[in-house]
């Protein structure tokens, strides 16, 4: 993928956690242009090492431009993260130059009679932000729910507003009592609606376990993670095996495979390392697997002979890989 300089042109705080960039060329020249729901990739530097990160291109004006002359982006701090986002929000200032890989869109608007559905989770607002410009500049019917834990974690809720008018409608779960109620909100979707989700696990989980108690077909619920995986509780150890070579490697409960693959001098193919994309599946010769990616289906997973090794472990103690 092609990589471009830019530079941080400016810089603001939209709530305490998340800091809002945009970039710019040097020359002022135009940028590759990016549709609703695009991202690009920012290097970072991490523990002494550099590293990418992916960002939603936030566009509230146009819904989609050819020839945009900068990128908006906005970065949650996760203290508790790999650190790319503490890279973000405390080395990267006004005038820096960064970068970028040119935009990719593994979340795009999808052609339907009905309305589209929009469901944010906290940061998981930005690409969405870009679908409702969007929708709004093709006449197309949109809805939108925006839900975040209190008012202190809101963004772009005036542009939204601006945006939708009373098709937006904010939840807060300190003032509600509770989480968004997803399965009610998709309960009440015609048959020709489809949704789209950006949010964080649960809130996906939650969309995805009501979609098929309805009986909705996968292509229905169109979706975009906004963290990385992490640790859950009783994850312990286990062996890998890579079959093609012998090396046997230990991975560790807060670790994933592709990571001790990576760290062990491998090459494995990923794209996304949140079980989304398919690109790191690996063909498992022995072990049981603990299936944890949004890729597979049942039938896929019933026979437990792949794997994505960027967010799946083992149940057991060991598992030999053909690699």
């Amino acid at each position: 993928m092609d990589t471009i300089a830019l530079v941080v042109t400016r810089v603001r705080s939209l709530n305490p956690w998340v800091r809002e960039l945009i970039l710019r060329a040097a020359d002022g020249a135009t940028l590759p242009g990016f549709t609703a729901g695009a991202h690009i990739r920012v290097q970072v530097q991490v523990a002494g090492a550099s590293d990418w990160r992916d960002y939603s291109l936030i566009d509230a004006q146009h819904g989609e431009d050819g020839a945009p002359t900068s990128y908006r982006i906005a970065v949650r701090r996760d203290d508790t993260g790999r650190g790319g986002s503490r890279y973000m929000h405390e080395r990267v200032k006004e005038g820096d130059v960064v970068q970028v890989q040119t935009p990719k869109n593994d979340f795009p608007l999808h052609d339907h009679a009905g309305a589209a559905v929009l469901l944010a989770g906290g940061i998981g607002v930005t690409p969405l932000v870009s679908m409702a410009a969007r929708l709004r500049a093709q006449g197309r019917p949109v809805r939108m729910h925006y839900a975040v834990r209190d008012t202190d974690w809101l963004a772009y809720q005036d542009e939204l507003a601006a945006l939708l008018g009373d098709e937006l409608q904010m939840h807060v779960d300190q003032q509600a009592g509770g989480p968004l109620d997803v399965a009610a909100i998709l309960s009440r979707c015609a048959a020709d609606e489809q949704v789209y989700v950006c949010g964080p696990k649960p809130m996906l989980d939650a969309v995805l376990a009501r979609a098929a108690e309805l009986g909705w077909p996968p292509g229905r619920v169109h979706f975009e993670l906004f963290a990385p995986p992490v640790a859950e509780a009783g994850d312990q150890v286990f062996e890998v095996e890579l079959a093609q070579s012998g090396q046997r490697l230990q991975v560790p409960a807060n670790r994933s495979i592709l990571d001790v693959l990576i760290d062990a001098g491998c090459d494995p193919m990923f794209d996304c390392k949140r079980g989304e994309c398919g690109v790191c599946a690996a063909p498992v010769i022995e072990g049981e697997i603990d299936h944890r990616d949004y890729v597979l289906t049942a039938g896929e997973r019933a026979a437990g002979n792949v794997m994505q090794v960027c967010v799946s472990r083992a149940k057991g103690r060991r598992l030999v890989l053909d690699l």
